[in-house]
């Protein structure tokens, strides 16, 4: 990663511009070329750099729902279980903890009914106990990582 991928990475995480051609604007910011910028970032994503991506909307104020579940996976079972909770769209984000509960994701539904539905079919496809810890309270960090 060179210094303008730090650059780029720094900058979009805020503020993206929501404009007809949002690429086009940033890329001028940097005096590039809007196809330069995409091509950046893809190359980010490909590399592993970037896990994703992409904007967050908050599923609650949608009308959906989102949860926070954890699991106790096997550990010769785990990269199988992570498949098929990652194969599942409503599983925004997955990673491993040095716990008894292992395996941390969460769910973000279109409605607050399919956060069981959703609990079952993993529970279904894995064989394993689903927690489900709901959201109490809500914080807001805007948490940004400098590249």
């Amino acid at each position: 990663m060179d210094e303008t991928d730090r650059c780029i990475i720094n900058r979009l995480q805020g503020g993206f511009p929501l404009v007809e051609s949002p690429f086009l604007e940033v890329a001028a910011e940097f005096g590039m070329a809007e196809a330069n910028l995409i091509r950046r970032i893809a190359a980010l994503r490909a590399s592993g750099v970037l896990s994703r991506f992409g904007p967050m909307y908050d599923a609650k104020a949608l009308g959906g729902a989102f949860t926070l579940c954890a699991m106790s996976v096997p550990c010769e079972r785990f990269d199988e279980v992570t498949e098929l909770v990652n194969a599942r769209d409503e599983v925004a984000h997955n990673y491993e903890r040095d716990h008894e509960l292992n395996m941390w994701f969460v769910l973000a539904t279109e409605t607050p009914e399919q956060i069981p539905q959703t609990i079952e079919a993993i529970e279904a496809d894995t064989g394993l106990q689903v927690l489900d810890l709901p959201k109490l309270d809500e914080y807001f960090l805007e948490l940004r990582l400098v590249a």
